[in-house]
């Protein structure tokens, strides 16, 4: 077994066939979209080389910027929300009282479609009948805000559901990681006089930081190219304030039917992702090395 194992063409034959699904799957989309990103064309008809064109309108198109400014607002509120599952990850994982049905809980959002939790947020955020303006009402305020109708409000009224929805998948990933952290290390802590929050601060998350660190990047990444539960809760609007780069893409493919162009956005769209996975990566190796 070992002689077979050791044989490069054998090894070659193994890694073939996944290897070829990945080229065919990704790779190879990945280069047709940079490619139809320098053609003018309409998705139906014959296609017309136009250079760099669609890349330079892109970098002076106003309205993908303030797309691109909202999905960076979406990747930055997405990063933050992480220090609360965190802490919620440490409060099940010290065997707190009915952690299991809290992890059961927190995973129910995970279980619905990105369509389903739309309009259940949708029905939240009715202006008139919805349980969050209900509620202001009794609570005295009397005309309460249309969440998804006011360009002030809505990409934050978008936020909200979408860190809702994934909370359960952060958890659920900080929640194992402290639970493989070997339990004579905490009661060796607990010997030498170590508090809960020092075990927590000094032990605890300095063991899961790679962990950590792979959230990070998912959470910021994941978020960049966001798209299904903006679509059906706003189609981007009012007036573009919830415009996020994926739904710009869609909208100058499948509305203005100028597939170069939506092509230009979706390749610069992977740059831009590519580019921050590497500042993520950086930072967290250079915290690394001071380490």
């Amino acid at each position: 077994m070992n002689n077979v194992m050791s044989n490069k063409k054998v090894i070659a034959l193994y890694v073939a066939p996944a290897l070829l699904l990945i080229i065919a799957l990704i790779y190879v989309p990945i280069v047709q979209t940079g490619y139809f990103g320098l053609m003018k064309w309409n998705g139906i008809g014959e296609k017309e080389f136009i250079g760099l064109k669609n890349y330079a309108k892109l970098l002076q198109d106003s309205v993908f910027w303030e797309s691109a400014l909202h999905s960076f607002l979406l990747a930055l509120f997405s990063a933050l929300s992480l220090i609360g599952y965190l802490f919620i990850s440490f409060i099940l994982a010290s065997k707190v009282k009915g952690a299991d049905l809290l992890r059961k809980i927190y995973l129910i959002p995970m279980l619905l479609a990105s369509v389903a939790i739309a309009q259940l947020w949708l029905k939240i955020y009715h202006p008139t009948n919805g349980i969050l303006n209900t509620l202001l009402v009794s609570l005295g305020i009397d005309n309460p805000p249309a969440w998804l109708a006011e360009t002030d409000l809505a990409l934050y009224a978008i936020i909200i559901p979408i860190i809702w929805q994934y909370a359960g998948f952060y958890i659920l990933i900080y929640y194992a990681a402290l639970k493989n952290i070997p339990e004579s290390l905490i009661e060796a802590a607990k010997v030498d006089g170590a508090t809960s929050l020092q075990i927590a601060l000094q032990i605890k998350l300095p063991l899961i930081m790679n962990v950590v660190k792979v959230t990070i990047v998912l959470a910021v990444v994941g978020s960049l190219k966001y798209f299904d539960l903006i679509y059906v809760m706003t189609g981007g609007g009012p007036n573009g304030s919830s415009e996020v780069m994926a739904s710009y893409m869609y909208q100058k493919a499948f509305k203005s039917f100028d597939f170069g162009y939506a092509s230009a956005v979706g390749f610069f769209l992977l740059v831009i992702c590519l580019v921050v996975t590497y500042i993520i990566r950086r930072l967290t190796v250079a915290n690394d090395d001071i380490n």
